[in-house]
């Protein structure tokens, strides 16, 4: 039984640690500022979105899975209009690129984006 626990706590101990360090990390505002197309219209202020984006995204994702539920305002597409970071060619930068809006805190936080496994990652073009 001990043997089992172990790895369970180490995990543990692994996410809250990342979770802390995420957290100090959004809180200094070192994340992508000022690439909103609309600032202040987003569906929540600027800290709740730092601190909770992924909870509403996978409330999100239930409810549309599971409800059919497709609100515009709170798709993922919408992020993506709104915080799209364009490269030099004036396109909008996919998650391959360390600029991508999301990438600047994942990264940081070594947390790994799994949406772009499946959805568009900049709007209008492929992952």
């Amino acid at each position: 039984m001990v043997g089992v626990r172990t790895p369970v706590l180490a995990a543990l101990l692994l996410m809250a640690f990342a979770l802390v360090f995420a957290t100090d990390f959004v809180a200094t505002g070192a994340m992508a500022e000022g690439t909103a197309k609309w600032p202040g219209q987003c569906v929540a202020d600027s800290a709740t979105m730092r601190r909770n984006h992924f909870e509403m995204l996978l409330h999100q994702r239930d409810d549309t899975m599971r409800l059919g539920e497709r609100p515009s305002d709170r798709s993922l597409g919408a992020c993506l209009d709104c915080h799209a970071v364009k490269g030099a060619d004036g396109h909008a930068v996919t998650a391959a690129d360390s600029r991508h809006f999301c990438r600047t805190c994942h990264d940081s936080a070594a947390v790994r984006i799994d949406c772009f496994s499946c959805h568009n990652s900049a709007p209008g073009r492929g992952k």
